[in-house]
């Protein structure tokens, strides 16, 4: 793909105002939403797309998630960690790209950004769920004993606040017994 295939394939994916050469072979794409970068190497051999999704500080407790996500979930894209940011990266060799792989790369990367901490705060959860009712199997808990632990940890302020109102902590209590009934029969 030489710069000229690729400009073009920028602006048929972006409104053609939002798509800037900023030097040869480097293109900013300016939303509302984001600011993409399209970056070739100094040959021209290997082009880099670059979203920032968000701060390295915002991401630190979900790093492991991030990276599970990279090995499993983020198909031809990756998060990359650079100057204090996360960043949504794709980088293919020019030679070989078609038009269809940077298109798709960049809807990939876009979902990436707008997913936000969603998708790897969701894993978190998962993963953390499974833990909780591993330990209570260990115990030889069931499921309603663990439930009864958790609105006693609740009553104490163990876990939310003390001064919580009885609705809420009963809207906590009934997303907790959905989880834990959903992963329930999962975890050995």
């Amino acid at each position: 793909m030489i710069p000229e295939e690729i400009a073009s394939t920028l602006t048929d994916i972006f409104e053609p105002a939002t798509v800037q050469a900023i030097a040869p072979g480097s293109w900013q794409i300016e939303t509302s939403g984001f600011r993409l970068l399209v970056l070739l190497s100094d040959d021209q051999s290997w082009l880099r797309v670059l979203l920032p999704i968000m701060s390295a500080e915002a991401a630190q407790p979900f790093m492991e998630q991030l990276l599970a996500a990279n090995f499993d979930d983020t198909q031809e894209v990756r998060y990359a960690l650079q100057q204090g940011v996360v960043w949504g990266v794709f980088q293919h060799s020019t030679e070989s790209l078609a038009r269809t792989d940077l298109a798709d790369a960049i809807a990939r990367l876009v979902s990436l950004h707008q997913a936000g901490l969603n998708d790897v705060f969701s894993q978190l959860v998962d993963s953390r769920m499974r833990q909780i009712i591993f330990a209570a199997k260990q115990q030889g808990l069931t499921l309603e004993a663990t439930l009864q632990n958790l609105d006693r940890f609740y009553e104490e302020g163990i876990l939310g606040d003390i001064k919580q109102g009885a609705q809420s902590r009963e809207e906590i209590l009934a997303a907790w017994r959905r989880q834990l009934e959903r992963l329930w029969q999962e975890v050995e």
